[in-house]
């Protein structure tokens, strides 16, 4: 016997012992049914035998039995898949080890979009969530807690805000988050966030399945969602600990990820530590994986996959006529196209694969102009770009920021989609990409001639040499360089080729070495200057200011937050009000000289002001404020926390006469 008549027998075999018993009782009912009807029960001469009915039965049989098994495997059911998983656990708990939960605080920050604080300190920085808390279980502004930059929709409405892009998915509600590293990788079986300031700005809480200690990074970095919801407003600005109801995890993570959205806050929002629960071990529900369904095979029914004659239908005369894509082709390309425009990319992706018209709708580069990266930072890579690549050739609007981290995109894959899409490209955002470098700023500035808008905001791993590639960007309106490494020359250089500037913001740009360099060359070159954001800007005095107040005449927005060396004792404050009568926001955060004839002055020649931050002065009193409310009827915001004349009594007056303005009063409990 040859070895595959052997295989075949041994296929065979236990079919046929499964199959004996029944061929033999089938068998002896016949017998008994011959006798029965009289028939001759003596053995006939071999000569005139006929063919023994035991092999062809048999044969039937094994055939038969093949077939259900086969079906059965191909369609076992969901109560059989659990019935196997309750095996599979209960199998387990005989042999397993109960496994001991972990609780650990964050070992170290990784990565954020943004803080309030500095640079070079603690207070009320993202640096503060490592390690165990320090405020909770009190309640207030702590310095010692970590603080994002921004919280309401005071600064949408702004006119240094860009346009939102279209296609934003209504699930993506995420503004800023920070990435936090824990000693040991577990399967986390909680997340608790203390909250000591206005809770309730986190909307999702994700794990990563690289390990930042590991010596030998994994090549496929998976980003599991734990919790996810959008934005609630809770009443209480107190303490508490925030505990949601996470997801299992298939593979252990030392590496969590909190995103926040601050939109619907009365005032910052504080985080005091992260805590991580989990075990070593991975838990018992979680070792059975039930098998995974294709998306594209969803169907059971035999008849929808056996017809493939549909779309067709026969007429009167006998003839088939196709049906296609029925009244749809009838619609205007516009209409279609207008429909199309409604969907988020990956329902636009997804609906290419029914249908040539279809796939040639979702396919128009039309439909590309504007494109929003950003809800899919945890999931783009190179090989996106480059599906995406040929769809892109009338992209004026691109926001890719959050993405391509830890080498999900490189310098080839940029540069690539860069120079098929970016010729017409007039705005484009980076924040947080740090995959780029100093070459992926060259292929911006030699790819795009005509960009308007650049955000590298928090881009705070690029070489200071890297930015002086943007001065060849000479249309540029919008430029956000908050949290970079910029340096005086590279800044210099931007400002005397890119005159057309109207949105700059520098915040914490701490390599700058002589701000009042930077603002006399604002004053010259950037003369249609309306929103400049210096905020904790280091060395900037008076005689900077004076000069970007007299040459910046149409300023509207100006940000000199936590700007120490600026004395109000010079008069720059009042020189300042007297100089720009447009102005709709000033922030004046934390200098503790601002006084009562600052904002008399404010009150006498900015009757357009809408935002007013003068948190930490202890020289203005309520009779100013009084004059500033009465002469700024557009007044929405004004931050009067820890002014020390300003009490909560006096706060409570004014917000009962002018109840149209937002007085903001933090405490300290």
């Amino acid at each position: 016997m040859d070895i595959s008549a052997y295989s075949l027998h041994l296929s065979v075999k236990p079919v046929l012992y499964v199959a004996r018993p029944v061929a033999c009782a089938v068998l002896s009912t016949t017998s008994r049914a011959r006798r029965a009807s009289g028939a001759s029960s003596h053995k006939p001469h071999p000569a005139h035998c006929s063919p023994d009915p035991l092999f062809p039965m048999l044969t039937l049989l094994s055939m038969f039995y093949y077939i259900c098994l086969r079906r059965r495997s191909r369609s076992g059911t969901r109560g059989e898949a659990l019935t196997s998983r309750r095996a599979v656990e209960s199998g387990q708990r005989a042999t397993l080890p109960i496994s001991v939960e972990v609780e650990q605080y964050a070992k170290e920050v990784l990565d954020f979009s943004s803080h309030y604080g500095s640079e070079n300190s603690m207070s009320y920085t993202m640096w503060n969530l490592a390690g165990m808390p320090n405020v909770y279980p009190s309640s207030g502004d702590f310095t010692q807690t970590a603080v994002f930059r921004a919280y309401g929709t005071w600064w949408e409405q702004c006119a240094s805000a860009p346009l939102p892009f279209r296609r934003t998915p209504k699930a993506f509600h995420s503004q800023d988050y920070i990435e936090l590293a824990f000693e040991e990788p577990v399967y986390p079986t909680a997340v608790e966030v203390l909250e000591t300031y206005h809770p309730g700005a986190i909307v999702q809480i994700m794990a990563c399945s690289l390990n930042p200690f590991s010596q030998n990074p994994p090549t496929d970095v998976r980003w599991e969602v734990l919790w996810a919801e959008e934005p609630t407003k809770v009443l209480t600005p107190q303490a508490r600990q925030f505990s949601p109801s996470i997801k299992q995890l298939s593979f252990p993570t030392n590496l969590i990820r909190v995103e926040v959205n601050s939109s619907l806050l009365k005032y910052y929002t504080e985080l005091d530590a992260v805590v991580l629960r989990g075990q070593k071990e991975r838990p018992i529900l979680s070792l059975y994986k039930m098998p995974r369904i294709d998306i594209c095979d969803l169907s059971d029914s035999d008849e929808e996959l056996s017809d493939p004659g549909a779309s067709f239908r026969q007429a009167g005369d006998g003839k088939h006529i196709n049906l296609g894509n029925g009244y749809f082709d009838k619609l205007p390309y516009e209409l279609i196209q207008l429909i199309v425009s409604h969907l988020t990319l990956p329902d636009l992706c997804r609906l290419t694969q029914t249908c040539k018209l279809l796939h040639q709708h979702c396919c128009d580069p039309l439909q590309y102009i504007q494109l929003s990266l950003q809800p899919y930072w945890a999931r783009l890579s190179d090989t996106s770009l480059g599906h995406l690549q040929g769809r892109c050739t009338l992209l004026q609007r691109l926001n890719l920021s959050w993405t391509g981290n830890r080498g999900a995109l490189t310098l080839t894959g940029f540069s690539s989609f860069m120079k098929a899409c970016g010729g017409s490209l007039v705005c484009l955002e980076l924040s947080c990409c740090h995959f780029l470098s100093e070459p992926c700023l060259e292929v911006i500035s030699q790819t795009c001639p005509g960009l308007q808008e650049l955000n590298l905001s928090s881009c705070d791993r690029l070489h200071p040499q890297a930015f002086t590639h943007i001065s060849k960007l000479t249309q540029l309106r919008r430029l956000v360089l908050y949290r970079t490494k910029i340096e005086q020359t590279a800044m210099l250089s931007i400002l005397t080729f890119c005159i057309e500037l109207r949105h700059l913001n520098l915040g914490s740009c701490v390599m700058i070495d002589d701000y009042d360099v930077v603002a006399s060359m604002l004053a010259v070159r950037c003369r249609s200057l309306r929103s400049l954001d210096l905020w904790r800007c280091r060395n900037l005095t008076e005689r900077g200011l004076a000069e970007l107040a007299a040459g910046c005449r149409l300023l509207e927005e100006l940000d000199l937050g936590w700007c120490s060396t600026l004395q109000s004792s010079s008069g720059c404050f009042q020189h300042l009000a007297r100089n720009l009568p447009c102005l709709r926001k000033l922030f004046l955060t934390a200098n503790r000289t601002v006084c009562d004839s600052d904002i008399e002055e404010l009150a006498a020649n900015c009757p357009a002001l809408q935002h007013l931050d003068i948190l930490g002065t202890r020289m203005v009193s309520s009779s100013s404020l009084r004059k500033l409310l009465q002469a700024c009827p557009k007044l929405l915001l004004l931050d009067v926390s820890f002014c020390s004349q300003v009490d909560a009594r006096i706060v409570q007056e004014l917000c009962g006469l002018f109840p149209n303005v937002a007085i903001k009063k933090s405490f300290t409990q």
